[in-house]
């Protein structure tokens, strides 16, 4: 038995899109977390996941703390003194990645996406990239999402041992069932994600407030990550949008949907997209790379140009005129997509082949 150290952000994410990761790895070694906040702290631990606590600032640029975090990570390493040490995210990425190296200790890492780090120019930029090739250089494996971020690692020079691309973190089908469309009732454009300009919450609302109308309902479910909750309370009042809140069990809602609406400017691979289709509801998605290859134009969906209201609403407009049918049957077609291409069996496949490849 090894034992393994998963470095990540959010026990949420982590137990929502990896789990079935987290439990292949638990019936070989020992598994242990470290990770900031306590969300799915009490699953992971019943599953027989230790977990260690290290506070990170997920959105900060401060210095002194991110050196404080690659403090803590090789300390960690110190102690655990893991056969393999598994990365996700940024930060873990880059401090974790980079005090693996120092400790000649072997890990593979997951980019699940860029944010806008790379439209940077200049003096960050340059500092962007020379942190990533100094956290992965090292590294036995790095987990690629979608095609457009690993082109533009290689264009940069920033590489480890060997490369795999996945389709992000595949969707549980199980989980994710396949559910008839809404015969009746509004058709409600579903918002899913966390609520911030990068997200496109400025469009969706510009198109909630221009496509209002009584059969036509604008939901949002996530949480507020900018200060935009103010805002989202005075279109509640004035009856635009709907509020649906924050829930770790999104299933539920997906089936109220339909259309669900991920207006991102970045994207690893949207985890959104993919459970609004395995449910078998079509989307209307940016048309960019971490969404584009998770829908078909005109079959599952329909793309725009993200940060474009008009585009936006373009797509929503195309979406209205389809009978119910008509989408029953782009939602069916979705389903069929995800079981083709998504099953996140085949994503677990790759991780545990370079598990075994390297904790002989």
């Amino acid at each position: 038995m090894g034992t393994i150290l998963i470095l990540t952000n959010s026990s949420g994410g982590l137990y929502d899109f990896r789990n079935e990761l987290l439990l292949g790895l638990l019936n070989k070694h020992r598994v242990i977390i470290s990770l900031p906040d306590d969300t799915k702290v009490k699953e992971l631990q019943e599953e027989g996941c230790e977990i260690i606590t290290t506070p990170i600032n997920r959105r900060g640029v401060n210095p002194r703390e991110d050196g404080k975090l690659f403090l803590a990570y090789r300390k960690l390493l110190k102690q655990v003194k893991p056969d393999l040490v598994i990365t996700y995210t940024i930060k873990p990425n880059i401090y974790g990645g980079f005090a693996c190296r120092l400790l000649r200790i072997p890990y593979m890492s997951t980019i699940t996406g860029l944010g806008g780090a790379f439209d940077r120019k200049g003096l960050f930029l340059k500092m962007i990239v020379c942190m990533y090739r100094a956290g992965l250089r090292k590294a036995e494996c790095i987990f690629f999402q979608n095609k457009e971020n690993k082109g533009i690692f290689d264009g940069f020079r920033i590489r480890g041992k060997k490369e795999r691309l996945v389709n992000g973190s595949g969707v549980n089908l199980e989980r994710h069932v396949f559910e008839e469309y809404p015969k009746e009732g509004k058709t409600a454009f579903l918002f899913v994600g966390r609520v911030m300009k990068e997200r496109g919450i400025l469009e969706f609302l510009e198109a909630a407030v221009r496509l209002h109308r009584d059969d036509v309902e604008f939901a949002i479910l996530g949480y507020c990550d900018e200060d935009f909750q103010e805002l989202l309370n005075e279109y509640e009042e004035k009856g635009i949008i709907s509020q649906w809140g924050f829930h770790t069990e999104v299933h539920p809602f997906l089936t109220r949907a339909g259309a669900v609406v991920v207006a991102s400017f970045h994207e690893g691979m949207s985890n959104a997209l993919i459970e609004a289709a395995a449910t078998g509801r079509p989307v209307i998605a940016s048309d960019i790379s971490g969404c584009r290859e998770a829908f078909e134009e005109g079959v599952t969906g329909f793309g725009f140009t993200p940060g474009d209201a008009d585009d936006l609403i373009g797509a929503m407009e195309k979406f209205l005129a389809l009978s119910r049918p008509e989408r029953a049957r782009m939602g069916k077609a979705a389903r069929e997509k995800m079981e083709r291409e998504f099953d996140r069996k085949q994503v677990i496949r790759a991780y545990l082949e370079e598990v075994d490849r390297i904790v002989e």
